[in-house]
């Protein structure tokens, strides 16, 4: 089972180094804003693009998408699960929450 994360713990583990970042949505919203140092994984090239992106399958890899409306991130969690990653998480709140607390983004590739 995936857990959930909220905000400040998402924030704790950027702060510490400890995790890897994993936005789940196109290219164009993630070239718009994404959370700091972010990868982009869009759910239809989860199974092409994460060996490449995500070598360490022990990593903790935070998956996030727009919102807690957004399913991309519980899709593409559940997807790296299934390809033997072991300890992934899921920002269900996602960019818009983030956002909303006044914390900074990045944008483009």
């Amino acid at each position: 089972m995936i857990r959930l994360v909220r905000r400040d713990e998402v924030r704790s583990r950027i702060d510490a180094g400890r995790a890897i970042l994993v936005e789940a949505l196109p290219p164009e919203y993630f070239r718009k804003a994404h959370l700091p140092g972010a990868l982009n994984l869009p759910v239809d090239e989860v199974e092409t693009l994460a060996p490449r992106l995500l070598p360490n399958r022990a990593a903790e890899i935070v998956v996030y998408c727009a919102n807690s409306g957004c399913r991309n991130s519980a899709t593409v969690a559940r997807r790296l699960s299934g390809m033997g990653y072991t300890n992934v998480l899921d920002y269900d709140e996602g960019k818009d929450d983030w956002m909303d607390a006044g914390l900074p983004t990045e944008s483009g590739d």
